[in-house]
């Protein structure tokens, strides 16, 4: 398995989950990024190098965004960015930027 870091938007939106079913989701989607990083879609344009993840709970769709970085010990798996479907993209090419 990867290792994994956060961003701070990522990190505060984690912390800003109360539903503990959904965190419980994101966790083990998560866990699932790190055993195999390219379960993700990988995007094109102006977000190349980033996978997205679909993930549907309680009839709403959420994604997380993430990139696999390469270090000198090995790849290591960063979460940019997690939230719901809606206004997803606008925010994180913002985010990006």
């Amino acid at each position: 398995m990867l290792p994994v870091i956060y961003t701070p938007s990522a990190e505060k939106y984690f912390k800003k989950l109360k539903d503990k079913a959904l965190k419980k989701i994101f966790k083990e989607s998560i866990n699932n990024i790190r055993e195999n990083p390219n379960i993700g879609q990988a995007k094109t344009g102006d977000l190349r190098g980033l996978y997205c993840l679909d993930i549907y709970y309680n009839h709403t769709n959420y994604e997380i965004a993430y990139r696999i970085s390469k270090l000198e010990n090995g790849d290591i798996v960063v979460i940019v960015m997690a939230g719901t479907r809606e206004n997803f993209y606008k925010e994180l090419k913002r985010y990006i930027k």
